[in-house]
């Protein structure tokens, strides 16, 4: 069975800023994706009991205060055991945390948290840029938020001036300094920043169990009462493809993601590593300072690649692909006798489980493998 991880993404914000109104728009544009959603802040949710009852197991309700007070590592890894069983065929979890909620602590609970099925998605922080100073001033704890954001959403910007706007995205930068900020109006964001368009068998497809999110579309039947004319949404990112024949150089890699310049914020693909690493490909996953790699076998026939794409607000394109080039061996391919061992140590360090029985790179029995089969396409979360 494949061991697919399901990304965990934490939506934060402060009370009013339009975190549900970016939640029901990811909904209703979900590229294909059956999205789960556990929710500490019920009653601000615009969506029917009727139609979330519907789907048991998608929703988790915490009525009671903020979810990093309600529940600890151990009972979030409950709810994420629920959520990200194979049988439920989600793809994606959101947790829409509470307007007065400690980011940190729930991003400590998801790295911390004792669950193979479950990859730290990112924390996306809502800011209304119409009311930015005075929450600020009555609640100072938002620029310590701000600054641990993977992704700052600047929400309501149709309702500033353009001169406030920048002002605005001066101080965010000066708070998260690297951090992307993506300009947003109705919580209207590119559901690509944050997942993939799912891609599952039409027969898959017309046998899965009724959705939260079909049970949502059919109550709200998709539309945006403040769509721009053109139907295209307009979030000032960039996605950049990168593809080598040749090895990358382990050190030289890892050099370049310590350092990621400002306003990365995902890189997902398959690198080759040469013969630092014959045997396996190493699949990449990185979103905000987070950073993994999960070694399997090279499919029979496989065509040894390094494919990575790399998404992120206001990056310089050509200087990433410059310094991804400069990441390739420069040497023929060698026999891994003629390569320094300790090349691998700094890739290693981000393999989860590394220790433990049976988690040497190219297990089949480690969390961090993945079922053999030539799969030349990046299917990152």
């Amino acid at each position: 069975m494949s061991r697919k991880q399901i990304p965990v993404v934490v939506l934060t914000g402060f009370l009013g800023s339009g975190k549900t109104t970016l939640l029901n728009h990811l909904l209703r544009r979900r590229a294909g994706n059956r999205i789960a959603v556990v929710v500490n802040d019920f009653g601000a949710i615009e969506i029917d009991t009727m139609t979330v009852a519907g789907q048991v197991g998608s929703t988790v309700s915490l009525g009671n205060g903020c979810l990093c007070c309600a529940v600890d590592a151990s009972e979030l890894d409950g709810y994420l055991e629920r959520l990200t069983r194979p049988s439920a065929r989600i793809d994606i979890v959101v947790i829409e945390a509470s307007g007065l909620a400690e980011p940190q602590e729930l991003v400590r609970m998801i790295l911390t948290g004792d669950h193979p099925h479950a990859v730290y998605g990112g924390l996306v922080q809502v800011v209304d840029a119409a009311e930015f100073d005075a929450t600020r001033a009555r609640h100072p704890e938002i620029d310590r938020h701000i600054s641990i954001a993977d992704l700052v959403v600047l929400n309501k910007t149709d309702r500033v001036a353009e001169t406030e706007h920048r002002r605005v995205l001066a101080t965010l930068g000066e708070l998260s300094p690297g951090t992307p900020v993506v300009s947003a109006s109705y919580g209207r964001i590119d559901p690509e920043l944050l997942f993939d368009p799912a891609v599952r068998p039409d027969e898959e497809e017309k046998a899965r169990q009724l959705s939260f999110e079909d049970l949502y579309e059919d109550a709200h039947p998709a539309h945006d009462d403040h769509a721009s004319h053109d139907g295209h949404l307009h979030t000032a990112y960039e996605s950049v493809s990168f593809t080598a024949a040749a090895p990358m150089n382990p050190r030289r890699l890892m050099a370049f993601l310590d350092s990621r310049p400002p306003g990365l914020y995902r890189i997902k693909g398959f690198v080759d590593f040469g013969a630092a690493d014959p045997a396996n490909r190493y699949a990449l996953h990185a979103v905000g300072r987070a950073l993994r790699f999960h070694p399997a076998p090279w499919g029979r026939g496989a065509e040894r690649l390094t494919q990575l794409v790399l998404i992120g607000s206001g990056i310089d394109r050509e200087a990433l692909l410059k310094e991804l080039d400069a990441c390739q061996e420069t040497e023929p391919r060698a026999t891994r006798d003629a390569v320094d061992q300790s090349s691998m140590w700094g890739v290693l360090r981000y393999v989860p489980d590394l220790t433990e029985p049976g988690s040497e790179p190219g297990s089949e029995t480690g969390s961090g493998s993945e079922p053999e089969g030539p799969d030349p396409e990046p299917d990152m979360p």
